[in-house]
């Protein structure tokens, strides 16, 4: 088992580590308090792109984590990040309602966009709107994908993520999508510096084993796999990746640290 007694800092995925839809994951509430008293560094990484980041605080706040909106690192605020760098960015959105609301400071159009910005957006996705999407890109408009995810955990079972469309995209185009998300090593590197620590002293815990735990090893982090969400054991054994440490959920991790 990987020593955690050199970890200063910890980047924790959301949905499947802290809770599963509105439900939070037992002893996660606890295990989030306990860093907070040990005062150790955490970020919250999340890849879900249908809610701002002000929806998400609150959502967590209402579970009862004691979370601060500062501590919340999103794929939408990491695109505004990037888009912000971007001269003249014009934007096609396909996004939730409420996730557009981070995006409110870039021009929006249907009219020759130079960039195409997709996040979840469920039920909404048909033929006409892909095809919609490979004409703005055959013309130019960069692709920004908020994450590149093949699935994610619910209450009613795991449910397809956008990772399969942005791939057909690639493919019909032969461009690449910007990858905004985990695996992202940007977005990684961005909580890093965030947290003031070095890569060493950082470890991401996630239910993902690609865009979670590879990820995170990749920028030389860590990698805790917990057994919860959408974890399966095999797509651990079909991906190939070897985590760090493997534990049963976050609250094997308070335990841990009630050890140390």
């Amino acid at each position: 088992m990987a020593d955690l007694s050199g970890i200063k800092g910890f980047l924790f995925d959301l949905d499947g580590v802290l809770y599963v839809d509105n439900t939070p994951i037992d002893g996660a509430i606890e295990t989030v308090a306990l860093l907070k008293k040990r005062k150790i560094a955490c970020r919250f990484l999340t890849n879900t792109s249908t809610k701002s980041t002000a929806t998400l605080y609150q959502k967590l706040k209402q579970m009862g984590f004691a979370i601060e909106q500062e501590e919340i690192i999103s794929a939408p605020y990491a695109t505004v990040l990037y888009l912000r760098q971007q001269p003249q960015a014009r934007c096609y959105l396909l996004l939730a309602e409420d996730a557009k609301r981070d995006f409110r400071e870039f021009p929006q159009t249907e009219d020759k966009p130079n960039f195409v910005v997709i996040g979840d957006i469920g039920d909404v996705w048909r033929y006409s709107l892909l095809n919609q999407v490979f004409q703005y890109m055959m013309a130019g408009a960069e692709l920004i994908a908020l994450h590149k995810n093949k699935f994610w955990q619910t209450a009613n079972g795991l449910q397809l993520d956008i990772g399969s469309f942005i791939t057909g995209l690639e493919y019909a185009t032969g461009k690449t999508a910007t990858v905004i998300g985990k695996p992202s090593s940007t977005f990684f590197e961005l909580a890093m510096r965030d947290l003031r620590l070095s890569r060493e002293q950082v470890a991401v815990i996630g239910d993902d084993v690609e865009a979670d735990v590879a990820g995170g090893q990749a920028c030389g982090m860590m990698g805790i796999l917990v057994q919860t969400g959408k974890f399966r054991t095999e797509q651990v054994v079909k991906s190939g990746v070897k985590p760090d440490m493997i534990i049963s959920s976050i609250k094997a991790l308070g335990n841990q640290l009630e050890n140390l």
